[in-house]
């Protein structure tokens, strides 16, 4: 690498393979996530900058949760955590990286059914986010602030069972979506709505949902494993009878 010693290009290096690895978690190819991480890692390590380390391990997180190795991925957030909270600084860049790491913790924490663990990195994340005035903020390709932090308690929530809530929470998240959230954050809170709505039988509300979400992030919403189980679900129940129900299942080519 031409970029020696200079902390800021690697980085930079750091955030390209960040960026390549979002790409390779998307289309679900998991070995190729896992090298990205390891060479963000590596990267990361050539900064001297701990906030490049917290997004590295967020991704590297995200590859255990991928795998459905939850408590593997949720021990990895912890530490680094407890690693970034004796990091100098406090501002937000601080804020978005270890709201970040919490909202990873979420996730793992609610799939690994753990309510405790869940309900400890919600608070400390909404916590953080009540320190960014405006918008969620974007560092290192990290998205963090109130509207992302609603969104992952929405979706710990039907991991842990509470399905009813979570379609009473998406609902006004829905009309109105968090200011500055993007359209594949958006998709996904769609997506999400779609699946607690299905979990309570509202299968009306959940294909809105996943109308929904093929509007605002029809890329995002054709290949993504949870849009397709809920739509598998309601094309199999409605089959041919509801051509909305049709026309997103051959978009998601799960008809001809």
């Amino acid at each position: 690498m031409a970029s020696g010693g200079d902390a800021t290009a690697w980085g930079q290096v750091a955030d390209v393979y960040s960026c390549a690895y979002a790409v390779a978690h998307r289309f679900r190819q998991p070995d190729l996530a896992d090298m990205i991480v390891a060479r963000q890692t590596w990267a990361a390590q050539q900064t001297w900058n701990p906030s490049a380390e917290a997004a590295a391990a967020w991704n590297e997180a995200g590859t255990y949760q991928s795998a459905g190795e939850y408590a593997d991925g949720l021990a990895i957030v912890e530490r680094a955590i407890v690693r970034y909270e004796s990091a100098p600084g406090d501002g937000l860049e601080h804020v978005v990286h270890l709201g970040s790491l919490h909202l990873r913790g979420v996730v793992l924490a609610s799939r690994h059914e753990d309510a405790k663990a869940t309900a400890d990195h919600v608070r400390r994340a909404k916590a953080l986010a009540e320190r960014i005035k405006g918008p969620d903020l974007l560092q290192h390709n990290l998205t963090f602030g109130p509207g992302n932090t609603a969104l992952y308690e929405l979706a710990a929530q039907i991991e842990l069972n509470a399905p009813d809530k979570a379609a009473e929470v998406a609902g006004p998240l829905l009309k109105e979506p968090p200011a500055g959230l993007k359209p594949s954050r958006v998709g996904r809170l769609a997506i999400d709505a779609a699946r607690a709505r299905l979990a309570t039988k509202d299968l009306t509300g959940a294909e809105d949902a996943l109308k929904y979400a093929f509007r605002v992030a029809p890329q995002m919403a054709e290949i993504h494993p949870m849009a397709r189980e809920v739509l598998r679900v309601l094309w199999t129940m409605h089959q041919r009878s509801r051509p909305d129900l049709l026309l997103m299942a051959k978009r998601a080519g799960l008809a001809d």
